[in-house]
């Protein structure tokens, strides 16, 4: 006897490591990330839909290992993804991760796929989808603060979404320095290696950090913060670790995705549970200011969140259609009488 040969139902999309860079090479870089950016802000300004929880988080002293779910109702998303500043040492990568896209109406998953390289782009054109409606307007310069693996991907988002056209870095290894300016050799960036942060921010109308270390720092002090920059602040996204010091966030007016995950992992963690905050959906949907002068101090308070990734997924799944950058991976069930699951089984093969 022979084991039934699967069904199409027990098939769903899996998208590698290897078909992802495929698809995303196939489509362009920047392309991708302004795609990920409109995908993102329509979903944010339909918030109200969405099911909303701060991420599952289980933390060590290493770092931490999350699940960022959420549903619009129609399809649920998930993610798993860890965040382990030491791993480099060993050449591990900081964050891994994986997601899965499901139909609410059978619970079928349709579906999985890699998501380091995905988290990657969708963290970038998150920072540039809010900086588009918050940097001061003709900002051509950014100072990014931190060159690991995010660094490439935030510059290109910011060029493709925002205009910027002149990169001013520095890192406490000036190898990330140097592989990030050599990966941006030929995008047609101007690229300025720094030996401070404080003279990487001078003359930059956009200052970006992106640290990894899991613990308070500051990378960032009031001092160095002139009037009128946008401060895209994203490297601290977990308990105990912070980049900016707490006058800074007074000056400013601050900007998160969901305020109760924030106040757990991002830099308002250091303030008072009152601390006023503007959700960034509220700002893209209309209903609340975002920059209001030039000389306002703005700064995102970005730790990530499921919603972006549900959007990401989405347009992962949409972008699939027409190619053959996907294996069909046998992942559920399929009995020929759904409760004879048992029966499946005596018929297959055995040994």
């Amino acid at each position: 006897m022979t084991a039934p040969k699967p069904s199409d139902l027990a098939f769903i999309r899996f998208v590698s490591v290897e078909n992802m860079m495929r698809l995303v090479n196939s489509i362009g870089v920047e392309t991708a990330l302004r795609d990920l950016a409109r995908y993102m802000e329509d979903d944010f300004r339909r918030w109200t839909l969405f099911d909303k929880t701060p991420r599952v988080a289980s933390h060590s002293a290493e770092g931490v290992i999350e699940l960022m779910p959420t549903s619009d109702g129609v399809s649920y998303g998930f993610k798993y993804v860890n965040g382990h500043p030491k791993n480099t040492k060993s050449g591990l990568q900081t964050v891994t991760a994986f997601g899965l896209l499901a139909r609410v109406d059978t619970g079928y998953p349709e579906l999985l796929t890699e998501m380091t390289l995905l988290t990657a782009l969708r963290t970038a054109a998150t920072s540039a989808m809010v900086a588009r409606h918050l940097a001061p307007k003709g900002a051509t310069t950014m100072a990014m603060i931190g060159n690991g693996a995010q660094s490439e991907f935030q510059a290109l988002a910011m060029r493709a979404i925002c205009g910027i056209s002149e990169l001013r870095l520095y890192d406490i290894d000036p190898a990330a320095t140097a592989k990030l300016m050599r990966n941006l050799s030929d995008r047609g960036i101007g690229l300025t290696a720094c030996k401070t942060a404080q003279e990487a921010i001078e003359g930059a109308q956009i200052v970006t950090t992106c640290t990894a270390d899991k613990q308070y720092a500051t990378i960032l002090t009031d001092n160095m913060v002139g009037a009128g920059v946008h401060i895209n602040a994203i490297g601290g996204d977990c308990p105990g670790k912070t980049e900016l010091h707490g006058d800074i966030l007074r000056r400013s007016d601050v900007f998160v995705e969901y305020t109760p995950q924030t106040r757990i992992e991002g830099e308002i963690q250091q303030m008072p549970e009152d601390f006023p905050v503007t959700e960034m959906w509220q700002v893209i949907a209309g209903t609340a200011p975002g920059r209001t002068s030039d000389r306002q101090i703005t700064l995102f308070d970005g730790v990530g969140f499921a919603i972006e990734d549900f959007s990401a997924l989405c347009y992962i799944r949409d972008r699939l259609e027409g190619t053959d950058l996907f294996q069909r991976l046998d992942i559920i069930a399929d009995p020929d009488d759904p409760r004879d699951l048992f029966g499946m089984l005596s018929r297959a093969v055995q040994g």
